[in-house]
C-alpha cells in the first residue's frame, strides 16, 4: 500500500499532488485542508483519509473527526493534526499514546517536517510539513512511504518548492 502523506494545504491546491501522488493507493491528510472543495479534489482522485484541523470550518469538522485511528496492511495508525513529537507530545493526545502507542503517528500542525522514531513508545512519528502557501515555512513538502505486511518503508520527502 503506497501512501501519500500531506498536511497544512489551507486551501492550497497544487497540481503538483496529482503528479507526486499518482502512484500513490491513498492519500492522507493531517488536518489544516482548508476547504470542502480541495477535500473533493482529493477524493475524486484517490481514496482519502483526513483528520480536520483547528483552522478547518465546521462542513470539515463534519466530515473528518480530530482523531482517525486504523489499521492498515498489519500497521495501526493514529492521525491527528495537533500532536507533538516524541518526547514533547501534545497534552491533547499524550494519554491516549502512552496507555495504548499506536505503531505509527501522523500529525502535521508545525509546518516543520519531521521523521523520528520514538523509543519510548516504540512508534515512527511522521510530521509531513506544509504543503500549501500559508504560514512560515519556507519549502512546501509531501512524504510518501509503502506499508505492508506490518512494515513501513521507502519513506521520501519530496520538496514543492518555496511557499
Amino acid at each position: 500500500m503506497r501512501i501519500g502523506l500531506l498536511s497544512d494545504t489551507h486551501s492550497h491546491w497544487d497540481n503538483k499532488y496529482e503528479e507526486h501522488f499518482a502512484n500513490c493507493d491513498e492519500i492522507w491528510h493531517a488536518g489544516d485542508i482548508g476547504s470542502m472543495e480541495l477535500v473533493e479534489k482529493f477524493e475524486s482522485f484517490k481514496p482519502f483519509r483526513a483528520v480536520s484541523g483547528n483552522i478547518d470550518d465546521m462542513k470539515i469538522r463534519s466530515a473528518f473527526p480530530e482523531v482517525n485511528r486504523f489499521t492498515i496492511e498489519g500497521v495501526d495508525v493514529l492521525l491527528k493534526h495537533i500532536g507533538g513529537y516524541p518526547g514533547r507530545y501534545d497534552s491533547s493526545i499524550k494519554r491516549a499514546l502512552y496507555i495504548n502507542p499506536p505503531k505509527l503517528f501522523i500529525s502535521g500542525h508545525s509546518h516543520i517536517l519531521k521523521v523520528q522514531y520514538d523509543p519510548n513508545l516504540d512508534l515512527l512519528h511522521i510530521n509531513p510539513g506544509a504543503a500549501g502557501v500559508s504560514g512560515f515555512h519556507q519549502v512546501r513538502t509531501l512524504v510518501r512511504f509503502v506499508i505492508s505486511k506490518g512494515n513501513i518503508s521507502d519513506l521520501e520527502v519530496i520538496e514543492l518548492g518555496t511557499r
